[in-house]
């Protein structure tokens, strides 16, 4: 494996088809909001800091069961444990963040605040791991930057001080999604969730003890019921099984040309939104959610004629 740039990232070999990952990016980024669905029914029940806790908890139990099971021992050998520690720990606030803003505000619109993510990531992309991007794809991403700020006017004044816990996600997430990125090759998707899983745990873990002596009353851990450990148990499954087609995307995608596709996910946050809430878009909703998914499909296409021409970036 050879470093790639001045920021040591070890490169996969190219996949005989990159689009199959996109698509499996469309996979991931369609069924992740149902995390935040759930999340937020959770929240006028339980602590923020104990359902992030949880959720990681769960993905380190999972994710270990599934190297054991199926990864040779030494697959496991701890490598690189500083890199590792920060995408646990990036992962881990970042979910923090979010599920403290679902305790006021709808999925919806905690997620258009939350979507000057690829930005950032595009950013740090080119920053951290020096990948270039050409003028579509840049453009591309503002126009689904554009539609995912259709979809949910942020208003600070209505929303206050809460509003700004998104951009917390929103950093935090595109730190875990470019170290994520050094570190799938060597690893694989499965171990680098796993030791994620460890260090968010660990660290919201220590959290919530700390907090609870000192008295503060968010992180004072509550006694599940049955059916709030099922709906714990849930977001645990299915923020492993969409982080693992993630990673696995990002070992043969660049962090940029992942970022538009992460706008889908206002669209199915959308139809949950109606679904579960009963919040029902408007038209000026709907036209965004038309410029989201064209700006990805745009990339989509994009990539695939790249397939045949030269490498992924331009």
């Amino acid at each position: 494996m050879t470093a790639h740039g001045n920021a040591g990232l070890e490169r996969s070999p190219p996949p005989e088809n990159p689009t199959k990952w996109l698509l499996v990016v469309v996979v991931a980024m369609a069924f992740l909001p149902s995390l935040d669905v759930i999340a937020k029914t959770l929240t006028d029940e339980l602590p923020p800091l104990q359902i992030a806790f949880a959720r990681f908890a769960f993905q380190a139990v999972l994710t270990t069961a599934g190297a054991l099971l199926f990864l040779p021992r030494h697959a496991l050998r701890l490598r690189q444990p500083l890199l590792l520690f920060i995408p646990g720990v990036s992962i881990g606030a970042a979910t923090l963040c979010l599920f403290a803003a679902l305790v006021h505000l709808p999925v919806a619109d905690a997620l258009a605040i939350f979507f000057v993510e690829p930005l950032i990531l595009t950013l740090l992309a080119v920053l951290l791991l020096g990948e270039k991007i050409g003028w579509r794809r840049v453009l591309a991403i503002l126009a689904g930057l554009a539609g995912a700020m259709l979809v949910i006017r942020p208003n600070f004044a209505a929303f206050g001080l809460p509003a700004l816990y998104p951009l917390g996600t929103a950093l935090f997430f595109s730190l875990y999604v470019v170290f994520s990125r050094r570190l799938v090759a060597d690893l694989g998707p499965i171990v680098l969730l796993m030791y994620s899983g460890y260090a968010a745990t660990a660290v919201l873990g220590i959290a919530m003890v700390a907090g609870w002596s000192l008295g503060f009353e968010d992180a004072a851990p509550i006694l599940p019921t049955p059916n709030q450990w099922l709906r714990l148990a849930g977001l645990g499954v299915i923020a492993t099984a969409g982080h693992l087609l993630l990673a696995g995307a990002l070992r043969y995608l660049s962090a940029g040309l992942v970022a538009p596709f992460q706008y889908l996910e206002i669209v199915s946050a959308t139809f949950l939104g109606y679904l579960v809430f009963g919040d029902f878009p408007d038209l000026a909703t709907w036209f965004g959610i038309l410029v989201i998914v064209g700006s990805g499909l745009f990339v989509y296409w994009r990539e695939s004629r790249l397939d045949h021409r030269s490498p992924p970036g331009a």
